[in-house]
């Protein structure tokens, strides 16, 4: 499980630093001719950190509230059969609503890689 783990964050790590240079690119060829400005990377590349770690924190919390969420409703099935059915009523609605919040991290890391709103100040 840790090896796994060290895995996963040391490809994050880079993807993160790979992305900056790619993103840099065009301004090399500005390099030559005098100073360059980073901006625009260092701006993207916090942008690509802000988004995986929104969608990290947000799926992590929902999938904790799911696993609760299910532990508790089969938990109550098996205690009282007969209640099944508006057991499990509930247990969709509470299930909908966390999965709305991983949908919100969804957005937001979204509106961070395409929509920007720092980026258009830039140019």
């Amino acid at each position: 499980m840790k090896k796994s783990l060290v895995y996963v964050l040391s490809a994050m790590v880079m993807v993160i630093i790979s992305a900056s240079f790619a993103f840099a690119a065009p301004e090399a060829a500005a390099a030559a001719a005098g100073t360059v400005d980073y901006t625009k990377a260092i701006i993207i590349g916090c942008s690509i950190i802000g988004a995986g770690l929104a969608i990290a924190f947000g799926t992590i919390g929902t999938g904790n509230g799911m696993g609760a969420g299910l532990n508790g409703a089969t938990n109550a099935v098996g205690r009282n059969p007969e209640a099944q059915g508006k057991i499990l009523l509930t247990m969709m609605v509470g299930l909908a609503m966390i999965e709305s919040l991983a949908i919100y991290a969804l957005v937001i890391a979204l509106i961070l890689l395409y929509a920007n709103p720092l980026l258009k100040y830039l140019n």
